[in-house]
């Protein structure tokens, strides 16, 4: 795309990719994190990797990269922020290919100071953070444990790679998604689908996509907005 999309333009691509054209979701993810892994292989991954997921297609995507960068030999660990029981559809099942395959999982949470500092000593030996929280369809309010998880991977001084979006941001203003909590992942890379979003135009985003990739996901050019 030559063009930024906003929120609703990126969910129409996902929409008319898998009901108009038959294209199942899970392949659109699967193009996603490997197209992700790639990416970070150009920016010199070497791990561990930490990667931190939400119960969304984002943390999906996280789950199915963890797959690939392990079959690269590279190191890697998942902290999913969220009940299991409650992942849905694609993600879910690339949840239970990451479990069937015993890559290093903790389930965390982050409701008090000690919590915080387990977090904390996960991420400090990390080479890279991907972040895999919230996705472009993040709106209102950022709920616990998220802001503590963001100034986390924030204050870690590991080098951090966003998927599809850092983390607080707003895709289509590029600004905190809640003005009353206004935090950001603030990452090194970000790779985003199909194409740019419309937030990543704003003066100050820049400080916190980092370097933007734009990655190919296989949506049929006919499923693209003119």
């Amino acid at each position: 795309m030559s063009r930024s999309l906003s929120r609703a333009e990126v969910r129409d691509v996902d929409q008319r990719a898998i009901e108009d054209f038959g294209l199942p979701g899970i392949v659109l993810m699967e193009n996603a994190a490997r197209g992700c892994v790639e990416c970070l292989l150009r920016e010199g991954v070497n791990g561990p990797v930490a990667i931190c997921a939400g119960r969304g297609n984002n943390g999906g995507d996280g789950f199915a990269m963890a797959r690939h960068l392990e079959n690269r030999g590279i190191a890697v660990q998942v902290l999913l922020f969220g009940d299991p029981e409650k992942l849905r559809g694609d993600a879910a099942i690339n949840f239970g290919v990451l479990t069937r395959s015993g890559t290093p999982l903790k389930i965390m949470s982050v409701p008090t100071p000690a919590d915080e500092a387990e977090l904390r000593a996960e991420l400090v030996e990390s080479d890279w953070i991907v972040d895999a929280l919230l996705g472009t369809g993040t709106q209102g309010s950022l709920r616990a444990p998220f802001p503590s998880i963001i100034r986390a991977i924030n204050n870690s001084g590991a080098r951090v790679f966003a998927v599809d979006l850092p983390s607080g941001m707003d895709c289509d203003s590029g600004l905190p998604v809640d003005p009353d909590c206004p935090v950001m992942v603030k990452a090194e890379v970000t790779a985003t689908f199909v194409a740019r979003k419309r937030g990543f135009d704003h003066p100050s985003a820049a400080e916190y996509t980092g370097r933007v990739h734009v990655i190919e996901i296989g949506a049929p050019r006919a499923a693209l907005p003119g």
